[in-house]
């Protein structure tokens, strides 16, 4: 009898621990919006392999290589080992490129460092070769893990750099700011919350600094007037009718007002739509917020086949703005739910007044899926967008790149950033098996030339790898 109620308890005791893991995911915004595969890597343990893996990995990029005469084919940044994810990047007016990941299942010669870490690798001739991959902030590494990678240089100065990353567990918004282009850090904690926050997205000019993101249901934005020093906190949606929202951009305005672009999940963790995409704005530094719905989607498609949860394919909507003020948006959503979705770009030139019609900017055929969208500008009307589908042979993704000069009124020739590069299971001759990442990112140097970097895996769940491209 004492036997049996050792078993009894030890079962109540095991079900009672599923039941808090389980109620513990449901209220994580990173479980509820994205799936259980990111579950499996936050608990991964890192690996000895990984640990003890070279940590030198300098890297030139082959420019003379390059398929397609606009841009370098592509070349694997980070460490060479474990597993990258989500890469932000951002090019200064000095010559330098900035890339910033969080690197899974252990860091080259850390042993004590969490899983995932930031890491940060630096191109110091405009990405013409990279230097060893480094760990951004090695007082933070062992502390509950570094999420969501950001990057972004102060367009007034076009030295200035920060960071943004999510750290502790996700509960608190951690900022960066380097004035030595990258050698050393100043890290702050611009929000401490009780529980996780999800999708942070830095935004940045001159001492005004920004940063968005979602916490419990809720959108706020702590911004910093001197500079990263201090920081408030303010909400967003104080009504919470932006449904459970993901950012996907940001941008500062020359006149000086902030905006993020979101995708607002009304149905939470599930794939029933609808998804509002919309455009928040502040002119008074982020303490009041005008939000307005620039278009909705249908619910988003099914990729459990790839491990993914209901999320990961859906609607997610990014946005920049030029020298004059001009702001672009480009985002991925569909008219029917779980249908593919497709990308399209509008413009507004009145500060957000009114939008431009919006225009697929894909050639792809109609039942093909798109996701991840990017985008940056300069100038006046200099604009360039990428994008992820999966139009090539076998459903295989490949990454996109159009250029506009006008605003967005006509566009180049689709250019297919993809290349093939032997040794890697997930890559084929004419494409890549997944999207690797909630995001990818691009930015354009003081020489006009744009830089690139994304994911590709086997799958949702499987380690990965970020690869770089550069050109015109």
């Amino acid at each position: 009898m004492k036997q049996l109620f050792q078993w009894r308890n030890l079962l109540v005791g095991w079900l009672a621990l599923i039941a808090l893991v389980f109620v513990w995911g449901s209220l994580q915004p990173e479980a509820v919006a994205e799936n259980e595969g990111k579950a499996k890597r936050l608990f991964a343990m890192p690996r000895a392999d990984v640990i003890h893996a070279p940590r030198d990995n300098p890297v030139t990029i082959p420019l003379s290589a390059a398929p397609n005469a606009a841009f370098t084919a592509q070349t694997r940044l980070g460490f060479t080992s474990g597993d990258q994810w989500e890469p932000a990047i951002a090019a200064d007016r000095f010559g330098h490129v900035y890339i910033l990941y969080p690197q899974y299942l252990g860091v080259p010669g850390c042993p004590t460092c969490a899983n995932p870490t930031m890491i940060l690798q630096v191109s110091n001739n405009r990405g013409a070769a990279w230097n060893s991959p480094t760990i951004i902030y090695p007082a933070g590494a062992a502390s509950g893990g570094q999420w969501d990678a950001q990057i972004a240089v102060d367009p007034v100065d076009g030295r200035t750099v920060y960071a943004a990353w999510m750290q502790d567990n996700k509960s608190d918004i951690v900022v960066a700011r380097s004035d030595d282009f990258g050698v050393t850090w100043n890290v702050v904690i611009a929000d401490a919350t009780n529980s996780a926050t999800d999708k942070p997205i830095l935004a940045v000019r001159g001492q005004d600094v920004y940063v968005g993101y979602n916490h419990a249901q809720t959108v706020w934005v702590s911004a910093s007037h001197d500079g990263g020093a201090t920081w408030n906190s303010y909400k967003v949606n104080p009504n919470g009718k932006l449904g459970w929202s993901l950012a996907g951009g940001g941008t500062v305005t020359p006149n000086g007002h902030v905006y993020f672009s979101w995708a607002g999940y009304r149905q939470n963790g599930g794939a029933k739509g609808p998804v509002n995409l919309f455009i928040s704005k502040s002119t008074d530094g982020g303490q009041t917020w005008a939000n307005n719905v620039l278009d909705v989607s249908g619910a988003p498609p099914d990729c459990s086949a790839y491990l993914c949860g209901w999320a990961y394919l859906g609607a997610q909507v990014v946005m920049t703005s030029d020298a004059q003020g001009n702001l672009y948006a480009l985002w991925n959503m569909n008219t029917t739910d779980k249908a593919p979705n497709r990308v399209y770009f509008a413009k507004s030139t009145n500060a957000g007044a009114a939008w431009s019609t919006k225009v697929d900017v894909s050639l792809a055929p109609q039942d093909k899926a798109h996701a991840f969208p990017a985008i940056a500008a300069t100038g006046n009307g200099d604009v360039r967008i990428s994008w992820m589908d999966a139009r090539a042979s076998g459903d295989l993704w490949n990454t996109y790149y159009r250029r506009s000069t006008n605003g967005g009124s006509s566009w180049s020739a689709e250019s297919d950033l993809s290349t093939y590069v032997a040794g890697y299971s997930y890559i084929q001759p004419n494409g890549f098996n997944y999207p690797f990442g909630d995001y990818y990112e691009m930015d354009i140097d003081d020489q006009g030339k744009t830089h690139l970097i994304w994911g590709e895996a086997v799958n949702y769940d499987s380690p990965g790898s970020i690869w770089y491209s550069q050109g015109q």
